[in-house]
């Protein structure tokens, strides 16, 4: 007897177009490929825009097979699906010689001709740490690179909302000519966010520079501001308060020890800016500068300072001490200050009791981290005190450094804390607390 039914379907083939394009989207390429092989439903969902807006080339300075093939497969992708594209990071992983920058310029030059011509949509660009200033970028190609991305940015510059070139180390020409490249169309740019961390190379005084400010004065619609305090200056804080202080929400600043930090920038610029933007918050991060002169000369009393970090890279320095910063330079932004992180290498000073004083303080503090020579019985303390109520921590992150390599006493200790607070740690706090021997 002949059986003229049609065979039974999947479950798979009744699937909803969003669900089997969610499927799709945890995918890589080459699985997806694969899939759109299947049947005509699975071809057009690989075909959906949505699958295509955000992507990543990695480029590798010692690739496997495998990271070649990836990175062509990437490139194939992102140039076939070019106009739903509307976030591109590109990441190089250890460059180690002129023949990868060469290639990688060549690459990406082949590739932003392409997405000029293709692209209207990215909103979304990243390349960080490409680290210009190295002498694996020979000038021409160096210049070259500079010029390709410079071009791209201008055809993109009506959409693009987000630039991170963190890392990028130009000269101070350079930087204004790609920073510039965002306003090329009506010499204004309302770009939301911007990435300058380390953008320029080390030693540069940028905030001296009338060619900076004059870029800096084209951006009329900052929300998030990210660069180093080498940029910092009155004229700096007068552009940002007249242009973008109806917008301006985050300015994170980063001070690193081979960084110029010693301009004078006045109190009273800064209160105007604060004045004059109500919801800005500055996030501070502080590489190797850690003497108390130099901490006094940035953190005026008049920045509203959301949140500092002061790192001392492991180096220890018997010029600097920690106590009076913590005693007289941190606590007028008790009313302030919500983050607060400290990597210290203080063995040759206590502070146990100056720190909780100053967390104590902090009526708003949410968040701690601290690696330093501490007493185990500080942590006792600390919760103590949290479980009182006399502070408002939700996350405690504690590397406590010990001279001692046998830490088991320390570590005995701790556990004893910890199950005394156990109710408290495991309800109300992201709570993780160490014992590090530093020999």
């Amino acid at each position: 007897m002949e059986d003229n039914s049609e065979p039974e379907q999947s479950s798979w083939a009744h699937l909803p177009d969003v669900c089997l394009r969610r499927v799709f989207h945890w995918l890589d390429d080459r699985d997806r490929s694969q899939a759109a092989l299947v049947c005509k439903k699975w071809n057009w969902a690989m075909h959906s825009g949505s699958l295509w807006r955000s992507r990543t080339i990695t480029f590798y300075g010692r690739p496997s097979r495998k990271q070649t093939l990836e990175l062509q497969s990437a490139l194939w992708y992102v140039k076939k699906f070019a106009k739903y594209l509307e976030h591109l990071e590109i990441k190089l992983s250890n460059p180690y010689n002129t023949a990868f920058t060469q290639k990688v310029q060549v690459t990406m030059r082949d590739l932003l001709s392409h997405l000029g011509k293709c692209n209207s949509h990215l909103v979304s660009l990243s390349m960080r740490y490409l680290e210009l200033d190295r002498l694996i970028w020979k000038n021409v190609v160096r210049a070259q690179f500079i010029k390709n991305l410079a071009t791209f940015v201008k055809r993109m510059s009506k959409r693009l909302d987000y630039l991170n070139l963190k890392g990028a180390r130009v000269t101070l020409e350079e930087g204004c000519e790609l920073l510039n490249s965002l306003s090329y169309l009506t010499n204004q740019s309302f770009i939301s966010e911007i990435n300058i961390e380390d953008f320029f190379s080390r030693h540069l005084l940028v905030y001296s520079s009338t060619l900076f400010h004059q870029t800096m004065s084209k951006f009329h619609s900052l929300v998030t501001l990210t660069f180093n305090y080498n940029c910092i200056s009155d004229e700096l804080l007068d552009i940002l308060r007249e242009h973008s202080a109806h917008s301006l929400c985050t300015l994170n600043i980063k001070c690193h020890n081979h960084d110029p930090h010693g301009q004078v920038v006045w109190g009273m610029s800064w209160a105007n800016l604060a004045k004059s933007a109500p919801k800005l918050n500055v996030n501070f991060f502080f590489e190797r500068v850690m003497k108390h002169d130099h901490l006094a000369r940035i953190l005026l009393v008049e920045i509203p300072i959301r949140s500092i970090s002061l790192r001392s890279c492991y180096f220890s320095d018997p010029d600097w001490t920690m106590r009076p910063t913590l005693t007289n330079l941190l606590p007028p932004y008790g009313h302030v200050l919500q983050e607060l992180t400290l990597e210290l290498n203080n063995d040759h000073e206590l502070l146990d009791d100056e720190l909780l004083q100053l967390i104590l303080s902090c009526k708003r503090l949410l968040f701690l981290k601290v690696w330093a020579f501490l007493n185990v019985t500080f942590m006792e303390r600390l919760l103590q005190n949290r479980a009182e109520r006399k502070c408002i921590l939700t996350t405690i992150k504690v590397r406590i450094y010990t001279a001692r390599q046998d830490t088991s006493e320390e570590d005995r200790l701790l556990c004893g804390i910890y199950r005394k607070f156990k109710h408290l740690i495991d309800s109300e706090l992201n709570y993780f607390v160490i014992i590090y021997p530093m020999v």
